[in-house]
């Protein structure tokens, strides 16, 4: 297992370098001047934006910006924020608790909900709960996230008034966020549950324990849940990963502090060094969720190996 894991690292080095690349491209692609964001519309002389443009390094040729970030980058400089004059990372991880606070909310919404769903239409398939619960979930799938959040503000907050419309602090503050970011990838689950437990309970191995005299809890807990697991522990590691991307959308709605709010104003006002160090962080991310889901694959079947 570690030299497969020191391979899939060494392989992933390639796919840094790339996105490196082309997270220094796209966004000097976005149009308007990054200086002028930084003086924020006052009048300058020339002087001062010809002073500003040095001292962060855009008055030198793009390909020559390009090296020294590459340069920078690897070992560990990131530069520091056109906004806030301090290095990208110290501002990047001051907002990653608050991210990671919510995508552990939505995580444990999604399987709370999407397992329950899914499991229980899998056991009850054809039936008038299975019809109830997958139109649920098929509710929770085409429900944007945007418009879920506002409907839950709506409900909750302003008609019954029993949370905070914003802000709020402790789990107060992350129960709607965590609700509106994991109905979505509740009902994505539900359906995969569902799918799986039918597919595995009609397998030969499900007879042959029923015709021992195995109980149907039994059945169920030992044999088929284990093996259903595979491709829900897939769909769960990419939708954690995905969390840090669409999580700028909740923390929009529910004006709440995050990375990917963070990197939307980023965006807007032409942060070079926070943007380019948010895009590798969200790559990171995505290397390690999907490395960690491929080692559990061996922790919940034993016939998988890695050699």
């Amino acid at each position: 297992m570690l030299k497969y894991t020191f391979r899939r690292i060494l392989g992933s080095l390639p796919v840094f370098f790339i996105v490196l690349t082309l997270a220094f491209a796209v966004i000097r692609l976005v149009p308007g001047d990054p200086v002028r964001n930084i003086v924020g519309g006052q009048p300058v002389s020339s002087q001062v934006m010809e002073n500003l443009r040095k001292y962060f390094d855009l008055d030198k040729p793009a390909i020559v910006q390009y090296f020294n970030f590459i340069r920078k980058a690897v070992v560990g400089d990131f530069g520091v924020s056109y906004r806030s004059r301090q290095p990208v990372t110290r501002v990047f991880f001051e907002q990653l608790p608050a991210t990671l606070q919510l995508a552990a909310g939505g995580i444990l919404v999604s399987i709370l909900i999407g397992g329950t769903l899914g499991i229980l239409a899998g056991l009850f398939p054809d039936t008038w709960l299975d019809t109830i619960l997958m139109f649920i979930a098929l509710m929770g799938v085409s429900m944007p996230t945007f418009y879920s959040g506002m409907l839950l503000i709506l409900i909750f907050c302003v008609t019954l008034k029993l949370l905070p419309v914003i802000g709020g602090s402790g789990l107060i503050g992350v129960i709607l966020p965590s609700i509106s970011s994991g109905l979505w990838s509740a009902g994505n689950l539900a359906r995969l549950i569902r799918s799986a437990i039918l597919e595995v309970m009609s397998e030969d191995y499900i007879r042959t324990a029923r015709a021992k005299g195995l109980r149907e809890r039994a059945v169920v807990l030992r044999h088929a849940a284990r093996n259903a697991l595979i491709p829900v522990v897939t769909l769960m590691g990419l939708h954690l990963a995905l969390f840090f991307g669409g999580a700028a959308i909740t923390e929009t709605v529910f004006a709440r502090q995050g990375v990917g709010r963070l990197l939307v104003d980023s965006v807007l006002e032409k942060d070079y060094p926070m943007v380019q160090f948010g895009i590798l962080f969200t790559t990171s991310a995505y290397v390690v969720i999907n490395l960690f889901v491929d080692l559990l694959y061996g922790m919940i079947d034993p016939r998988i190996r890695y050699e």
